[in-house]
C-alpha cells in the first residue's frame, strides 16, 4: 500500500471505480477547494467479469490523477469475498489513524452487492475503533469528524445532495479511465465540452453495458447526476445520506428557492 499521508476527506469503497462513480464529482470539488483528498479500495476488483488486476491497478492509478487525488490506497481484500469481521475492521482503523481523515465517505448501507454492504459496516466501525486508546493498533487514537454515505442506486431519501456541475466533466473522465471496465470513451471530454451531451453514445459498440440491459455507466450517470440535479437548481448533482440530523443556523442562507 502507498505510504500514508494526512487527508482532509477519506472516501472508502470496495472496488476500484465505485467511488469514481458515486462520489468522483464531490472528491474532485474537495481537490479544486484545496483539500487534501485520498481514496481507499478494499479489492482489486479482479472478480470483475472484465479486465485483470494488473488492468484495474493502473486504471485507478489513471482515475485518482485524473480526480487529483492526494494519496490511494488497497486494502487487497479478495473481491467478492470481503467479510464483517473484525481483522478487517482493524485493516481499515489503521488506515483511518494513518491518514486522519475529518470527513469519511462510505457506500450507503442499502446496497445489491455484499461487497458493497460490508464496506459501509466496515467503515463505520473502523471509524469507531480507530478512536479506542487500547485498540491493537499503531499510532495515536483518532475518530474522523463526520461520515456521510454516497448514495449508489437503492436508497430513494437523502440528506443533501452536491453541485457537481462544474465537475461534472472531470467525473467522466474519472470513470473513462476505467477502459477494461466500460470500454474505450475517447470521444466523452470532446462531446460534454461540445454541448453534445451524450447523444450517439449509445451507438459506440466499445461501451459495456454492463448494468442494467442496454445502459452504459455514462447514460446511467448522466441520467441520475442531471435528475439529482433538477432537484436542487443545478445542471448535475450528486446525493449523500448522514445518520445524524444536520443542523442550520441561519435558514436565510438555505439554497434552493420554496416555490
Amino acid at each position: 500500500m502507498a505510504k500514508a499521508t494526512k487527508l482532509d476527506v477519506l472516501a472508502v469503497a470496495a472496488h476500484p471505480d465505485d467511488i469514481e462513480i458515486t462520489c468522483g464529482g464531490l472528491m474532485i470539488k474537495m481537490a479544486r477547494m484545496g483539500r487534501k483528498t485520498g481514496a481507499l479500495d478494499l479489492t482489486r476488483g479482479e472478480m470483475g467479469t472484465h479486465g485483470s488486476k494488473s488492468d484495474r491497478e493502473a486504471e485507478a492509478a489513471e482515475a485518482g490523477r485524473i480526480m487529483q487525488l492526494a494519496w490511494r490506497g488497497n486494502l487487497d481484500l479478495p473481491d467478492s469475498a470481503v467479510e464483517y469481521v473484525q481483522v478487517n475492521k482493524l485493516k481499515l482503523a489503521q488506515v483511518i489513524r494513518d491518514t486522519r481523515p475529518e470527513l469519511v465517505i462510505l457506500p450507503h448501507w442499502k446496497q445489491r452487492h455484499p461487497d458493497h454492504l460490508a464496506c459501509s459496516q466496515l467503515g463505520y466501525d473502523a471509524c469507531f475503533l480507530s478512536g479506542l486508546k487500547k485498540a491493537d493498533l499503531q499510532g495515536d487514537p483518532y475518530r474522523p469528524r463526520k461520515i456521510i454515505y454516497a448514495s449508489y442506486m437503492r436508497n430513494l431519501e437523502y440528506s443533501f445532495l452536491v453541485n457537481i456541475t462544474d465537475e461534472f466533466s472531470q467525473k467522466i473522465e474519472a470513470v473513462a479511465a476505467y477502459k477494461s471496465q466500460f470500454g474505450e470513451r475517447d470521444n466523452i471530454k470532446e462531446a460534454l465540452t461540445a454541448g453534445a451531451e451524450f447523444v450517439g453514445l449509445e451507438r459506440n459498440s466499445d461501451v459495456h453495458n454492463i448494468f442494467h440491459p442496454g445502459v452504459n455507466i455514462y447514460d446511467l450517470m448522466h441520467i441520475r447526476n442531471r435528475q439529482m440535479g433538477q432537484l436542487v437548481d443545478c445542471k448535475y448533482a450528486e446525493a449523500y445520506t448522514v445518520k445524524e440530523q444536520i443542523r442550520i443556523d441561519d435558514p436565510m442562507l438555505m439554497p434552493v428557492q420554496s416555490i
